[in-house]
């Protein structure tokens, strides 16, 4: 009997080479298959555009990027309801712009270890924001400016180490793929650092005069290239009001601003009032959501042709 087994066992070695060889592509593709999987599992959460842009762009194809905000909404009062948050909460990660932006992460009950404060790293450079009354800008409702300053990305190095902390979360969930995220990140940042320069040279030259800004969201920007702002808080689609006329040029006797910063243009009336005064419209984008048209970069680049052209730079720029 056991030499009948015994000879069995080695009378047939192409079998046990055909059975080696399925064992090894079964196992092959299920690690294929795992790791398809761990890549379609990775879906990404983001609070704000900004932080979606930098997602999809260093995640590529191993992130499903989700930034449910609703157009013509201020993403950083918007209140999400519940089917919304609940989506957040079965995130793989949820990118955060941290400085106070974004008010329900307070409220909700998100998985802390899937939270990604993408400003920790320069949380001890954060603005302190401007005191604002109560107002109202979108269907987001009433709300006032918080104590910390939140368009953090508006300046371009911050921006960058933005970009960096959500190429090292990605890479910490997915290390298979972060060489893929590093060649990514690196485009990306080369993108923000030639923003950067085209910045200066253009919003820079604005920085020997006074300037006004329609809402206090520039905090960061000035500071970056050294601007001379002063705030007020006025809507592009609702007229003043005469205090606040009256106020604003109580403000133009001291600071007398040639230009004004808005998010989006505002109505004929009131960029007529301002002509008036001798003050002229620059629509300077936050980008804060989704643009209509383009993506993140060419809205930036919107910004920078706008100041170009109010600072007088374009027939330079040709000839140069």
């Amino acid at each position: 009997m056991n030499q009948r087994v015994g000879k069995s066992r080695w009378q047939h070695p192409r079998r046990s080479s055909r059975l080696l060889g399925l064992l090894a592509l079964v196992g092959t593709a299920l690690a294929t298959a795992a790791s398809v999987a761990s890549i379609a599992e990775m879906a990404v959460y983001t609070v704000n555009y900004p932080l979606a842009y930098f997602a999809e762009r260093i995640g590529g194809d191993s992130v499903s990027v989700h930034f449910p905000a609703p157009e013509h909404v201020d993403p950083a009062f918007w209140k999400p309801g519940p089917e919304i948050i609940a989506a957040y909460q079965s995130a793989d990660l949820i990118l955060l712009n941290g400085a106070g932006y974004a008010g329900w992460i307070a409220q909700a009950s998100l998985p802390r270890r899937k939270l990604v404060d993408t400003s920790r790293s320069f949380r001890d450079a954060y603005l302190p924001g401007e005191e604002t009354p109560v107002h109202q800008h979108g269907p987001a409702g009433e709300h006032a400016h918080g104590q910390i300053a939140f368009t953090t990305w508006l300046d371009p190095k911050q921006a960058i180490a933005q970009a960096r902390a959500i190429e090292t979360a990605f890479a910490k969930r997915l290390p298979e793929e972060a060489s893929g995220y590093s060649k990514r990140a690196d485009a990306l940042v080369s993108d923000l650092e030639r923003l950067d320069c085209e910045l200066a040279a253009s919003v820079g030259v604005l920085a020997n005069e006074p300037l006004l800004a329609s809402h206090p969201v520039y905090a960061y920007l000035a500071r970056r290239y050294g601007l001379d702002l002063r705030s007020v808080t006025w809507e592009p689609d609702v007229d003043p009001g005469e205090a606040d006329w009256q106020a604003l040029d109580a403000l133009l006797a001291e600071k007398p601003a040639r230009w004004m910063l808005w998010e989006t243009s505002p109505t004929e009336t009131i960029r007529q009032a301002l002509e008036a005064r001798g003050v002229g419209v620059i629509v300077f984008e936050v980008a804060s959501n989704r643009p209509v048209e383009g993506d993140y970069l060419s809205v930036m680049n919107a910004n920078v042709v706008a100041v170009r052209h109010a600072a007088g730079q374009e027939d330079a720029l040709r000839a140069s």
